[in-house]
């Protein structure tokens, strides 16, 4: 329910994925500032997703599996671009990062999230990792939907 996280820029020369990510596609149904309803299609499932307001690094998250062909007609009534992405993780040092390899509108764009249990946890970050951003709201995906990294 709540979601505490932070987020960093990748290092592209230093990172290279060790898995096969998995593709991600990613509309916005509302970008208020108290709230924020995304729909998103990740690889073969669909979700609903309604995240609250954040403070600090942690924000109310509600999330719901949906039918994908649902999520496809949510996806057109959608606000601006659609954020295109894949999605590759890794375990270092005991925790799971989220690394974005963004495409579309978003090309260029290399995030790794990682969640944690309370906001003053330790994370030993990788090699790959160059400056937080987890407080800059220009990295936020419902930012970038409606201000395309190509466009900075």
């Amino acid at each position: 329910m709540l979601e505490i996280e932070r987020k960093y820029l990748v290092d592209v020369e230093k990172w290279q994925p060790t898995n096969e990510g998995l593709k991600i596609i990613q509309g916005y149904l509302s970008v208020d500032k108290e709230r924020v309803v995304r729909v998103r299609i990740k690889g073969e499932k669909a979700f609903l997703t309604i995240k609250g307001n954040q403070q600090g690094i942690t924000r109310t998250e509600l999330e719901y599996e949906i039918p994908v062909n649902e999520a496809q007609t949510m996806l057109e009534m959608c606000l601006d671009y659609p954020i295109e992405k894949t999605r590759y993780t890794q375990q270092v040092a005991g925790l799971l990062w989220e690394i974005d390899v963004f495409d579309g509108a978003n090309s260029g764009l290399y995030l790794a999230e990682v969640e944690l249990e309370n906001e003053t946890q330790y994370v030993e970050l990788p090699e790959w990792i160059k400056e937080e951003v987890s407080h800059n709201h220009r990295y936020f995906n419902s930012w970038l939907s409606q201000n395309p990294f190509i466009r900075w």
